[in-house]
């Protein structure tokens, strides 16, 4: 799929195309390809003159080819993208490319964007600048503010983070920790340490995104302003994702004293159970092994008698342990 975004009025218009005609009556600021055509590259290649290269979405380059500057003054940068869904969070990777010498396409340059699948951030900040005017100016602030919307799209997650914690602190500390809720709770918990560690990963991508555009030296004195305060942005959220992995940490270590509490009353049953039976278990033994004949045959009372006295023998302890307090 090939989008195009176009200024109008101060607004970022959008264009499906289809053809390569339609793509040369506009001007775009960004372009975007989503699971881009060999036909829909060869077009951005005739029209732009920019190749894009095979490896732009891969996830094993070298570390340093994700943020680099060509000698033509081509910017690249590839930066993973969070995608925050509750049955399955992921990243996306995303490669920019930001050309701004071409002369065909004037001083606001174009901002490239090539990926897999949709992505919540481009959502959100196609819908924020459609409805503010003047919210873009050229191809660099499309990036910036991309970046911009990601930290703020992480402090989101965060918040639903939070909630959810709090619900499952609440089943946790109730006191009524049964193994099925122990499971659903330690379900829950997992979940939330997944995407915290996502969030953490994806705050320390795009601060390095950041960063590589203020030493390129490629920002205004505003952008670069702007630059700064998403950084402190992602900074403040560090604290906030070490403050939840604490949290879950002690839900998952006071689950897990529940799980051993729990199991600990089952042992406990059975050590009262085979101290109480010990006593019967001895007096049977006497019975069966002291007796020439068989005491039905001599006493009539025989087998009435022991078992009373077997009885009573596991009574006798029972009655002390509950005394004690030991079979609540």
């Amino acid at each position: 799929m090939l989008n195009i975004f176009t200024l109008a009025n101060g607004r970022l218009i959008q264009e499906e195309i289809e053809s390569l005609a339609e793509l040369s009556k506009f001007q775009p600021i960004w372009v975007d390809l989503e699971s881009p055509t060999l036909e829909e590259k060869r077009w951005i290649k005739q029209y732009y003159g920019l190749s894009i290269p095979e490896d732009a979405m891969d996830e094993d380059i070298e570390e340093s080819a994700r943020f680099y500057k060509e000698d033509n003054g081509e910017l690249h940068i590839r930066s993973d993208f969070l995608v925050a869904d509750e049955d399955k969070p992921h990243t996306v990777r995303v490669a920019f490319i930001l050309n701004l010498v071409n002369d065909e396409l004037k001083s606001k340059g174009v901002l490239f964007s090539i990926h897999d699948e949709d992505v919540p951030v481009f959502r959100l900040l196609r819908m924020r600048a459609r409805r503010a005017p003047g919210f873009i100016e050229d191809a660099k602030e499309v990036l910036l503010k991309l970046f911009d919307v990601d930290a703020e799209y992480s402090a989101d997650t965060l918040e639903g983070i939070y909630d959810d914690i709090e619900n499952v602190s609440k089943k946790v500390l109730s006191g009524n920790m049964t193994d099925a809720l122990a499971g659903e709770v330690l379900g829950a918990i997992a979940r939330h340490e997944d995407m915290s560690g996502r969030i953490r990963r994806n705050v320390m991508d795009t601060r390095r995104a950041v960063s590589f555009m203020m030493r390129s030296k490629m920002l205004n004195g505003e952008q670069f302003e702007d630059a700064r305060q998403i950084l402190r942005d992602m900074n403040s959220l560090d604290s906030h994702t070490a403050f939840l992995f604490d949290k879950i940490n002690f839900l998952m270590d006071a689950t897990v004293g529940f799980i051993n509490i729990n199991q600990n009353k089952i042992i406990k049953m059975f050590s009262v159970a085979s101290v109480a039976l010990l006593p019967p278990t001895l007096i049977a033994s006497i019975y069966g092994m002291n007796f020439k004949y068989m005491p039905e045959l001599d006493w009539t009372l025989g087998y009435p008698y022991v078992l009373v006295l077997m009885l009573a023998s596991a009574l006798g302890p029972m009655w002390y342990f509950r005394k004690r307090g030991w079979l609540k």
